[in-house]
């Protein structure tokens, strides 16, 4: 069996890549898939693959696009998800701040560096028209990071999705005083270019399963009880969330690419374009 290493957030999108591992979809066509959850995000991963230490995983758009720019050695091979992804705005429930605005010249909490958090905040601050250049940020590594800067004052606000955060704004130690949602699809699948070249017929096996899974994954019965408990939400709250969500079983395409270089490149956190076929490999 061919081993391969994927890493994701934990977070209710994955549920499907659970489901198959509980269900022994994967070592039903030679996959011994071992998964590993990456709480700081796409940046935290980008230097996983980097580093060897994985060999797959499921990242944000814009962060995996702009760190192949810069040199990560891989490629995006599918997107994952077809809908935007909504970034709460999010404060300290005690805060003074009760606007987007407000925040303007204030810091902004990220779990790194070429994280989904920090390119969003450049995305939000475009939104707001605010000078991106005098942009101020903390670096607090994960969610749990943000749960104690923003309360401590070490950050004034922090962007995190939607859904994975509702809980803390239920239970009062975030407010949200906005939403940000991303200009394109949200998560890709991404693999080394080194076992895009050894295991071509490995990954599209991996494919094969996870896109059956994906493909069906709604209308499993009980699905939103089931990730209320894993995910410990609120169905109601799941429920909406699945009504915004779309899995894709298709390559991202080069429109999207473009639109996702052309806003990196227009808010200077990439300092040129490359082309498609270097970002993203299609299986024959």
């Amino acid at each position: 069996m061919t081993k391969l290493r994927i890493g994701g957030v934990p977070e209710h999108f994955n549920l499907p890549w659970h489901l198959c591992l509980d269900n022994d979809e994967f070592s039903e066509v030679g996959l011994d898939i071992t998964w590993r959850d990456f709480y700081g995000g796409t940046g935290q991963m980008s230097k996983a693959l980097r580093d060897n230490e994985i060999d797959v995983a499921i990242m944000l758009t814009e962060g995996i696009v702009k760190d192949i720019i810069d040199g990560n050695p891989s490629k995006i091979i599918q997107k994952y998800i077809a809908s935007p992804l909504i970034w709460g705005i999010h404060v300290a429930q005690d805060s003074k701040y009760t606007t987007i605005a407000d925040l303007k010249d204030t810091t902004c909490a990220i779990s790194r560096f070429g994280s989904g958090s920090h390119l969003l905040a450049y995305v939000n601050a475009q939104n707001m028209d605010w000078d991106t250049s005098e942009l101020k940020f903390e670096v607090v590594k994960n969610l749990d990071g943000a749960l104690e800067a923003l309360p401590e004052d070490k950050a004034q606000y922090f962007m995190w999705e939607h859904f994975t955060t509702k809980p803390y704004v239920d239970n009062g130690t975030f407010r949200r005083v906005g939403d940000c949602p991303t200009p394109w699809p949200c998560f890709v699948i991404v693999a080394r270019d080194e076992v895009i070249k050894n295991n071509t017929k490995d990954l599209e096996a991996l494919l094969d399963v996870i896109n059956r899974t994906s493909k069906e994954f709604k209308s499993i019965p009980m699905i939103s009880k089931t990730l209320s408990n894993a995910y410990e939400q609120d169905e109601k709250d799941i429920k909406e969330w699945l009504g915004l969500t779309r899995w894709s079983q298709e390559q991202l395409s080069e429109t999207t690419i473009t639109n996702v270089q052309d806003k990196l490149l227009e808010l200077e956190l990439i300092s040129e374009k490359i082309d498609y076929n270097s970002i993203c490999h299609t299986f024959k």
